[in-house]
């Protein structure tokens, strides 16, 4: 558990002898040896920056698993003569914070600063973030904060406005080869795997360099009379499941993308993403509910058919049930990306409420206003009302907003698809309109 949480007591030494995980052999010692995040390790690079002028500051770093969060604090650390803590806000609450503390603080007294790592920090609530400032404002700690989250959503703006946000990426192709080559260093032995079983491995680890390691060294723990090719490594090895949090970041991330991507009429990348969201265990459901959306918000009445469309596969999703009803969501998928687009009756409905928030309690005018009993008459509920099917053209050209308001505008079709003709009709109850006011 020292791992997880480690208030900087002495550690019982371990035998040279006892076996290491391949990962752990190979920590990096120096930042240098850090394989990926040049974007942030790199010599003009915000560690780098910081480290060269001497003024580390606080900071929070945005990953996913296998990146080298936990590594890259450890190191910084050691570069800037910091005594090292790590707690995980898994395994911690308020009694193991108010020790770290306090160890900071008489720590401090003696001149020795704390470099303070804190593993999955969103996972705090408010007010365990908010203990963390008054020791970042004196002092007391240097707070590293790792997390696989958006920090924006999931972190207190006042922890974040202290604490410089670097985001780290998933590892490249190249910084896998460089880790298997590594780890073929220290192990004194090739991996025995032919070229495309090894690249099959590096697409195994899925962008994650432990993933990676502990894939090596299953590998090298095989007795083979030949290197292995891409079946035979499959065969023994499955493929790590992709990071996906139905209801964490990597979800929005992709259904902001499948959206995008519907809305900007490219059907390819459209079944790129929704395959993506099956593949990570997505419920199809979900999927029918957002492209139904996607179908009223951004197709609208360019194409009435599109809703249609999109309950109807959903419909048929319901009836067939997975994985056959898949397919019927991928043609509404298909079908919304290369409908003519619009969203001029959802700029109308947001422009219509935000009018009527701010004129809430006009009244109609009394001319609509139906006129039930004798008093009503007598308030003029009704009076001057020109009923529609009794006019020229069948339309009268009545005003129907409130009597102190001006009449608005909020629906402007656009020249795409149906709402071409609906354009042509607005029009031309706005040229009737007019005729009517002027009589």
């Amino acid at each position: 558990m020292a791992d997880l949480f480690d208030t900087g007591a002495a550690e019982p030494a371990v035998a040279d002898s006892a076996p290491r995980p391949l990962a752990d052999r190979l920590r990096p010692r120096r930042l240098d040896e850090v394989i990926g995040q040049r974007q942030v390790l790199g010599p003009d690079a915000p560690l780098g920056v910081m480290l060269e002028a001497g003024t580390l500051g606080s900071i929070v770093f945005w990953g996913p698993p296998g990146v080298g969060k936990t590594t890259i604090a450890r190191l910084l650390a050691d570069a800037t003569d910091l005594h090292f803590v790590q707690i995980s806000a898994i395994f911690s609450g308020v009694p193991e914070l108010r020790k770290v503390f306090e160890a900071a603080k008489q720590r401090r007294r003696a001149g020795q600063g704390t470099l303070l790592f804190v593993d999955e920090i969103h996972r705090f609530n408010k007010a365990q973030q908010d203990s963390f400032l008054p020791h970042m404002e004196d002092g007391t700690i240097l707070l590293v904060g790792a997390t696989t989250e958006n920090p924006s959503f999931e972190l207190n703006a006042a922890l974040l406005s202290r604490a410089q946000v670097l985001v780290l990426e998933r590892l490249g192709e190249e910084d896998l080869e460089a880790l298997v080559k590594r780890a073929e260093g220290e192990l004194g032995r090739d991996l025995p795997l032919d070229a495309s079983a090894r690249a099959a491995l590096l697409d195994m680890a899925d962008g994650d360099g432990r993933a990676l390691l502990n894939l090596v060294e299953q590998v090298t723990s095989w007795r083979l009379a030949k290197p292995l090719d891409t079946d035979g490594l499959k065969t023994r090895l499955m493929k790590r499941a992709a990071v996906y949090d139905k209801s964490g970041d990597g979800h929005y991330n992709l259904i902001s993308a499948l959206h995008k991507s519907v809305r900007g009429s490219d059907p390819d990348a459209a079944l790129y993403w929704y395959a993506r969201m099956l593949e990570a265990g997505e419920d199809p459901r979900y999927l029918a509910r957002r492209i139904t959306r996607m179908a009223v918000e951004d197709i609208g009445l360019a194409d009435p058919q599109a809703q249609a469309v999109c309950l109807q596969s959903w419909e048929t999703y319901e009836r067939l049930g997975s994985p056959e009803g898949e397919l019927a969501i991928a043609q509404a998928l298909v079908y919304l990306a290369l409908a003519p687009k619009s969203n001029a009756a959802y700029v109308a409905y947001k422009a219509a409420r935000a009018s009527a928030k701010k004129t809430g309690s006009l009244m109609p005018p009394k001319h609509i206003l139906n006129a039930p009993t004798g008093l009503m008459k007598d308030q003029g509920y009704g009076a001057g009302y020109a009923y529609d099917h009794d006019a020229e053209d069948g339309f009268s050209g009545q005003d129907y907003f409130p009597d102190k308001m001006d009449r608005a505008s909020f629906y402007e079709p656009v020249e795409r698809g149906f709402e071409r003709d609906l354009r042509k009709r607005v029009d031309y109850f706005a040229r009737l309109r007019s005729q009517r006011k002027g009589g």
